[in-house]
């Protein structure tokens, strides 16, 4: 696989995306940021997460601070790569949202001709 595609892979896989947006507005602790990127009706579970933020982490995106104290700090906060890499994340989620209705549409429209189509080939 082309390097470059394994690091789109990282960027906008499903908590990939949700990581870097939730740290564009600041750094986070481990279970503040799960609890960030669960929201509402998404569970990410602790190994998924620790799991995507190493990824993340290794292709430089993600900052790790551990901090020596009792109990362990430790916070999550993007690189200046990884905050140009949420950028350009988060400007693709808004364009979704703000047509994601355009998409409705055209998601009913195909619908509808595959089912005359289906029909069709019934009949």
């Amino acid at each position: 696989m082309c390097p470059y595609r394994l690091v789109l892979e990282h960027v906008t896989s499903r908590w990939g995306v949700l990581v870097l947006i939730a740290l564009l507005d600041r750094p986070y602790r481990f279970s503040e940021l799960r609890r960030e990127v669960g929201g509402i009706g998404r569970n990410v579970s602790e190994k998924m997460l620790t799991q995507t933020l190493q990824t993340l982490q290794r292709d430089g995106l993600v900052h790790r601070e551990a901090r020596p104290v009792i109990p362990p700090h430790v916070e999550y906060s993007l690189t200046d790569l990884g905050r140009e890499a949420a950028e350009q994340v988060r400007g693709l989620a808004l364009w979704t949202q703000e047509r994601m209705a355009d998409v409705e549409r055209a998601r009913h429209a195909y619908d509808e001709a595959r089912a005359a189509a289906d029909a069709t080939r019934a009949s």
